[in-house]
């Protein structure tokens, strides 16, 4: 088997960054088509949004066992067959015809994208130290918010002019030209592999869990990240029936919600000056003051323009939020690479998924008023775990 040496490092961090934003491709480039896949197959709105919430528990959960399985097999090989998994699956849901089979297919989905991404992100753990550690693992959130720029762009492109199935066409696809890239270009990242033991696994796993930041970390990860998910389950039903525009216009959403992501997580990696308790402390206050002007204004203009100024507003502050935790998460415990990528973000994506879909449950969003209420909701969970750990990240 081929390991990764001074000849193909740089071309395996390149693939490597190319298969960072998959698990925001898989969620984000079918947003537009969610209209008509109901209609294609006869459910509720709210069925068609499970299909992302299978697919995030399913991700979720698999990341919580995927960094011990790597950490002792190897990335490469589990890599592979992970990518041929999801190429295959993408097929399995452009034939279906029954919801109950592209829950499954979603499943699936989640948990090969689980092993290709907890790989590669512990990939840049393994090949680099220091500075470029930090400076790669930074990069990490920044990449990944490509896909929720261009995916639902490119998703409501596809949806507009060749239907639903046209997007996973589009992923099968990628999947498969990345298996070929992959098995003639890429590597064995890990040097020092850890036998794979329940006892000792499960020591590790309680030495992650009972750090405090570490837990604090994920745990406002997941909620932020649900501002995300409730904003992008729910925009293809706001501008295509709300306001009665096209699924291009929600491709064009979309587009300026990943935008505002990107800019925040910039704005994150290279802003310096302040601990990080206080940075994050600042940037919730200020998404909360925001959002309670999203609220008291959404009466006096009904519009889909007023409405994403406050969208990118509270996301370029959640970028913010993302980046720094993420970052700090990852970094944490490097003897332990793999599992804390994991925990990191399998425990980050379960929260998102329980919190979003029981948010979406309870609160119809329909437009900037009811998506406000959403957001306020999830801000006051935050500030409320920030504030409760304050004192782990105070030094810090």
């Amino acid at each position: 088997m081929r390991n990764i040496n001074n000849e193909n490092i740089k071309i395996s961090t390149v693939l490597s960054f190319i298969l960072i934003p998959l698990s925001g491709l898989a969620t984000d480039i079918y947003l537009p088509s969610f209209p008509e896949m109901a209609k294609e197959f006869n459910v509720t709105n709210g069925s068609i949004q499970d299909t992302m919430v299978c697919f995030l528990l399913s991700y979720g959960l698999a990341q919580l066992f995927v960094g011990s399985i790597i950490d002792s097999l190897g990335r490469y090989r589990l890599c592979l067959a992970a990518l041929m998994v999801f190429t295959l699956s993408n097929f399995a849901i452009i034939a279906a015809n029954d919801i109950y089979l592209v829950y499954v297919m979603r499943i699936l989905q989640g948990i090969s994208t689980a092993f290709i991404v907890v790989g590669k992100r512990a990939f840049f753990v393994d090949v680099y130290t220091g500075d470029k550690q930090k400076h790669y693992t930074g990069m990490i959130t920044i990449v990944w918010a490509t896909a929720p720029i261009m995916a639902p762009f490119l998703g409501g492109y596809l949806q507009e002019n060749f239907g639903w199935t046209a997007n996973f066409y589009l992923l099968g696809i990628y999947g498969g030209v990345m298996v070929c890239l992959e098995y003639f270009f890429g590597g064995e990242s890990l040097k020092n592999p850890q036998p794979f033991a329940i006892i000792p696994a499960l020591k590790v796993y309680e030495k992650l869990i009972a750090s405090k930041d570490f837990i604090c970390g994920i745990s406002v990860l997941g909620v932020s990240y649900s501002m995300v998910m409730v904003f992008s389950m729910s925009a293809p039903f706001i501008v295509e029936q709300t306001f009665n525009l096209s699924s291009l216009s929600t491709g064009y959403c979309a587009l300026l919600s990943g935008t505002a992501l990107l800019i925040g997580g910039l704005v994150g990696k290279f802003l310096k000056k302040g601990t990080l308790f206080e940075k994050l402390f600042i940037a919730n206050i200020f998404q909360f003051g925001l959002i309670i002007t999203m609220i008291a204004t959404a009466g006096f203009h009904k519009n889909l323009i007023m409405l994403m100024f406050f969208v990118m507003c509270v996301h370029i502050l959640g970028g913010f939020i993302y980046n720094r935790f993420f970052t700090y998460c990852l970094t944490r415990f490097p003897e332990n690479a793999g599992m804390a990528s994991g925990l990191t973000s399998g425990g980050s994506y379960l929260i998102t998924a329980v919190i979003s879909s029981i948010t979406l449950r309870y609160i119809s969003v329909t437009g900037q008023r009811t998506l406000g209420v959403s957001y306020i909701l999830l801000t006051v969970i935050m500030i409320a775990i920030i504030t409760c750990f304050r004192r782990s990240f105070i030094s810090r």
